[in-house]
């Protein structure tokens, strides 16, 4: 198909040419005809001196004006093309996982940028984050019909960031009916989650393997699971052995979910729900000298942006000093970031630093990473956002 041609700034091609999905607005022509293109048009994007380089998506309105659908600059972006990235990623889960509960779709990793796709076994949660996708909307759910043929299809478009590409935030049904509550299995535990009001799409299938791990530091030991949400960490650790787990959460609802899935699995007697924000909770269990042998803390993202960065390494460094005050002697401490604006190593200096405030010693025992089906695009940062970190403490 024709395409209109987006030419990009002599010497500013060195981004996309080194596999990058991504263009900003001041590394191409932003002429008259390239702000006439409607936001989320397809364009053909050409180096300087005309040499097609790559098919995408451009809002000539967003500071990412050019999202890379395909190098091919002869493809055709159609129902055909959705359909055989969507078989390409269900390609590699199958081989990945036994059950059919992933993240299916992980946006530019998956070759589908804007785009996230969780599934829950015949159920599809869908969230669309650019424009350009978002007026795709038909030709993505026909293709997802067409290679899942899914009961049901959520599309979860509530995410703030849909407003940096000038797009409203709804949570609607596509396709079907779908229960208060759906099953999902993880780790050989099943749980329940909300796929309409819960976090998200409903579940973080990206601590899969993390959970896994904590676990193993949970057998006969108390646990507190710090942002519980669902009950993942501290619902996973009484499969595996723990004796009790305590889950602590500001959201009424993501309780009443862990509740949900704790009666699920015949545990509700060992667990403990409390309505509180965390900082104040941990305060309270330290005044009451609670201690216990496994402490889990994976918090929402305390850095949303660079400005937040300084702010937001302080509360990482309190998190974990607050915590590592209520592990008990030879207990453990797994804390996570999810903010992909703080480094590895910014991360890592900083819990320390509240351990250490806290009086105790640690050795740095697993770095875990969001599992398998949320893939890193090697050339974009962003995609590797997780952050978890699991310690022994003296």
């Amino acid at each position: 198909m024709s395409y209109p041609v987006i030419r990009i700034l002599p010497g500013h091609d060195r981004r996309l040419r080194g596999g990058g999905p991504w263009l900003f607005a001041n590394e191409v022509q932003m002429d008259r005809a390239a702000k006439a293109i409607p936001p989320g048009g397809i364009v053909r994007l050409a180096s300087h001196d005309g040499k097609a380089m790559a098919l995408a998506q451009f809002n000539p309105h967003s500071l990412i004006c050019a999202r890379v659908l395909t190098r091919n600059t002869e493809s055709v972006i159609d129902g055909r093309f959705f359909a055989r990235r969507l078989e390409r990623a269900l390609a590699l889960r199958t081989r990945l996982f036994d059950a059919p509960f992933y993240r299916l779709v992980h946006a530019e990793a998956d070759g589908l940028p804007g785009v996230i796709a969780d599934r829950y076994g015949d159920i599809l949660v869908v969230q669309i984050n650019t424009i350009g996708m978002q007026q795709l909307e038909a030709t993505l759910l026909e293709a997802i019909d067409r290679v899942l043929a899914p009961r049901a299809v959520v599309l979860r478009n509530d995410s703030a960031i849909r407003a940096l590409e000038g797009l409203p935030e709804e949570v609607r049904l596509a396709k079907g009916i779908v229960p208060a509550r759906v099953e999902l299995e993880e780790n050989g535990v099943v749980f329940l989650a909300d796929l309409l009001q819960g976090q998200k799409t409903g579940w973080f299938y990206d601590q899969r393997p993390n959970r896994a791990f904590a676990a193993r530091l949970a057998r006969g030991q108390r646990v507190l699971d710090l942002y519980s949400y669902g009950g993942g960490f501290g619902l996973t650790a009484l499969a595996n052995g723990a004796s009790e787990a305590v889950l602590i959460d500001r959201a009424e609802g993501a309780l009443a979910t862990a509740r949900a899935s704790a009666e699920r699995q015949g545990v509700v007697e060992r667990c403990s729900f409390l309505k509180k924000e965390v900082f104040e909770a941990c305060e309270e269990l330290a005044a009451e000298k609670a201690r216990f042998g496994l402490v889990v803390a994976d918090p929402p993202a305390f850095v949303k942006s660079k400005k937040d960065l300084a702010v937001g390494l302080r509360g990482y460094r309190k998190l974990a000093r607050q915590a590592a005050t209520l592990v008990a002697e030879a207990g453990f401490l797994c804390i996570a970031s999810c903010s992909h604006q703080v480094s590895e190593e910014d991360f890592g200096r900083e819990v320390f630093a509240g351990i250490r405030a806290a009086g105790r010693g640690a050795r740095l025992l697993y770095r875990g990473f969001a599992g398998p089906d949320h893939p890193v695009h090697p050339a974009l940062p962003e995609s590797a956002y997780l952050k978890f970190h699991a310690y022994a403490l003296d």
